[in-house]
């Protein structure tokens, strides 16, 4: 039966039918038969071009063994089961081992087959994913340059009669197509240079050689008020014997091709500034910082004026419902403007709260969650943009006369609003810019939703940071005093650094100075607990060696924590102090007329390794000698070696009889950087 489809009366199908397309043979689609254990039984060429194996090795082997990774192998015997039970085909896309042992992501179509015996086999049929999605993706763009594409085509005899003509050329030239048929080429192009048009033709008649984009301009009779232009190319026609059969002919109208080259470059712009937004917008986990980088992208593209405001309700993440009609309190966060304008001073500044009542089309815009847009804006639209008569006036001076704002939305939530307007560019906002602007919404809704939550965490952590922190008592005997604290400055996470002074019996001073590994609210915890106990232990009077074996007792049953320190007891009377580390950073000591130095210590082990005993060490403290105890955050950097950011610390402490809380001061300023990434405490101890 399939041969006969192939003859007509006896004769084998003719050389003039369409012959066989080359689709299937560029997809290459393999084709493979498995039986119902699972073997495979038949195996085409293409299937050893698509997976590797032979027919040979793949003849009689189980499929899924052969092809499947072990991961993947029960989600595949389930399939498999299911086409050979039910008769259900299946497709989709599934990684397939190939026999060098790569993967390649695999497009199949499966079906259950039965032959005259009624045994059960599957049909799978498989070609390369990548490769289709490739032709596939040519499809659509070839189909879409060819409806937005008014090209007018034409084949011509060699006497330059029309022989056929497309719609498009009917539209081009406004005569119908059964007009064109047997007339010349100057009967139904209307333009001033139609002589030099057929020379050229006739040229590429004689040498074979096509003419491309040949610009001529004119008026057509269906636009007689307007001069278009067109570009023509030309190229012969043979036969496969070489016989010359005439001329192809398309035009193009080249206004219309200007104004889609317009387009296409304005569409280039919009997607390298999504790239650039990409990149540019949430560098850092700062809400106004983020907000400030929407509004630089926005304002070099999409509008002359640019806003960003959050919800203040939003910012402090306790939003719970919007009202459905009343007023909105904003936060401005940023505000940027492409050229100088009076436009400026009728939005609200950067960080000031204002409140917008419920028929103002930035509240509309964050009540429904969806875009706002005025192409057109009038003196009715000013007073529903503006804040007050004031800012309406100032708008109007502006020369606002189209506006957008898009909600600032992350995970279902409204953020806030991105507020657009239009001042010195001509053009009103369109779609095109809608969804431009809410996609750049977007992406910066997710890094402001980021930084809102990891500011509040900080927030939460240092606040309980500070709260465990002690308020320093106005005076130790034979001591004076200065500490800070200072979080890390290019994370959101507080650590579990801190400080002490605790005064001990006989005017005995104990200075603590610790780091619990990790951040966040927990380290935060960790610490509080570490301190509340170096207190306990401090008040024993104990040696500062048996404190710390006491804090690496409690330490080992913190889960997962880690913590450096260092004690030392300060007496008075002996100008004596004690100090034992646990491995932490050697305190600093500075001496009037002496180069400031590292103590040698014994460095000890962490605290919670367990079992390791810490060796006290006894230093003599003159009156004016100045003692610099400091967490790690305060000199490691990623880019510079420990010993020589040791040596910049020593290098501040040259003046002892410097005020301590210059001190202070000039040590975070001179060794802190904008990319830390720790914490800092700082105890800094003189003699009296």
């Amino acid at each position: 039966m399939a041969a006969e489809s192939f003859q007509s009366d006896g004769d084998e199908y003719g050389p003039e039918a369409p012959g066989p397309t080359g689709l299937l043979d560029v997809l290459s689609v393999a084709a493979v038969v498995v039986d119902a254990e699972g073997r495979i039984v038949f195996w085409t060429p293409q299937a050893e071009d698509l997976f590797g194996y032979t027919a040979q090795e793949a003849l009689g082997t189980h499929a899924a063994r052969l092809f499947v990774r072990p991961e993947h192998l029960p989600a595949v015997m389930k399939l498999f089961a299911e086409v050979l039970e039910t008769g259900r085909s299946w497709a989709g896309t599934f990684p397939i081992r190939l026999k060098d042992g790569s993967t390649r992501l695999t497009e199949f179509r499966n079906m259950r087959l039965l032959d005259d015996l009624g045994d059960v086999y599957a049909l799978g049929l498989a070609a390369d994913h990548n490769l289709l999605q490739r032709v596939e993706t040519d499809l659509a763009l070839c189909e879409r340059l060819i409806n937005q594409s008014p090209i007018g085509l034409a084949l011509m005899d060699p006497d330059l009669r029309y022989l056929l003509v497309n719609p498009a050329l009917e539209r081009i030239d406004g005569v119908p197509a059964e007009d064109h048929i047997g007339r010349h080429l100057r009967e139904t192009l209307h333009l001033p240079d139609i002589e030099t048009i057929e020379a050229c033709l006739r040229q590429v008649l004689t040498t074979g050689t096509p003419l491309l984009d040949q610009y001529h301009v004119g008026r057509p009779p269906t636009d007689p008020e307007h001069e278009h232009a067109w570009s023509l190319s030309f190229y012969r026609l043979e036969d496969p014997g070489g016989r010359v059969l005439g001329a192809a002919t398309s035009v193009v109208d080249v206004t219309e091709r200007h104004r889609a080259a317009a387009e296409a470059d304005r569409a280039r712009r919009r997607l390298a500034l999504i790239a650039d937004a990409s990149t540019r917008v949430g560098t850092t986990l700062e809400v106004e910082q983020t907000a400030r980088e929407l509004a630089d992208i926005a304002a070099s593209e999409l509008a002359d004026v640019v806003a960003v405001d959050v919800l203040d309700s939003a910012l402090a993440c306790r939003r719970t419902r919007p009202p459905d009609n009343g007023p909105e309190l904003f936060r401005a966060l940023a505000l940027k403007a492409a050229h100088p304008t009076v436009a400026l001073h009728a939005a609200d500044p950067p960080g000031d709260v204002a409140a917008y009542e419920g028929d103002r089309l930035v509240t509309l815009c964050v009540h429904t969650g969806r875009p706002v847009l005025v192409r057109h804006v009038d003196d009715r639209d000013l007073p529903r943009i503006a804040r007050d008569d004031e800012a309406v006036a100032l708008l109007a001076q502006a020369g606002v006369h189209s506006y957008l704002a898009v909600p600032l939305i992350a995970h279902g939530e409204v953020l806030g609003a991105l507020d657009l307007k239009r001042t010195r560019n001509p053009l009103p906002f369109d779609q095109d810019d809608v969804v431009l602007a809410s996609e750049l919404a977007s992406r910066a809704a997710v890094a402001i939703d980021n930084a809102r939550w990891f500011q509040s965490v900080r927030n939460t952590a240092l606040t309980l940071q500070r709260s465990l922190l002690p308020d320093h008592p106005p005076h130790h005997t034979g001591l004076e005093l200065a500490s800070r604290y200072q979080p890390a400055q290019a994370t959101s996470e507080v650590g579990g650094d801190w400080y002490d002074v605790i005064g001990l019996t006989d005017d005995k001073t104990a200075l603590v100075v610790g780091d619990v590994m990790g951040n966040g609210i927990d380290a935060a915890a960790t610490m509080g607990r570490l301190r509340t106990a170096t207190v306990a232990y401090a008040d024993l009077d104990l040696d500062p060696g048996a404190v710390l074996q006491h804090l690496d007792k409690i330490t080992c049953d913190l889960e997962h924590y880690i913590v450096t320190c260092v004690y030392a007891v300060y007496d008075p009377r002996t100008r004596q102090c004690r100090i034992a580390n646990a491995g932490h950073m050697p305190p600093a000591l500075a001496r009037p007329g002496r180069a400031p130095e590292l103590l040698d210590l014994p460095s000890g082990a962490p605290l919670g390794i367990g079992g390791i005993p810490f060796e006290p060490t006894t230093v003599e403290l003159a009156p004016g000698d100045l003692l610099v105890l400091y967490t790690d955050g305060l000199v490691e950097t990623r880019h510079h070696p420990i010993d020589d950011r040791l040596n910049v610390l020593l290098t501040f402490l040259d003046e002892p009889h410097r005020p301590l809380e210059e001190t202070c001061d000039l040590l975070l300023y001179g060794l802190r950087h904008a990319d830390d990434h720790d914490d800092v405490a700082l105890l800094v101890a003189r003699a009296l």
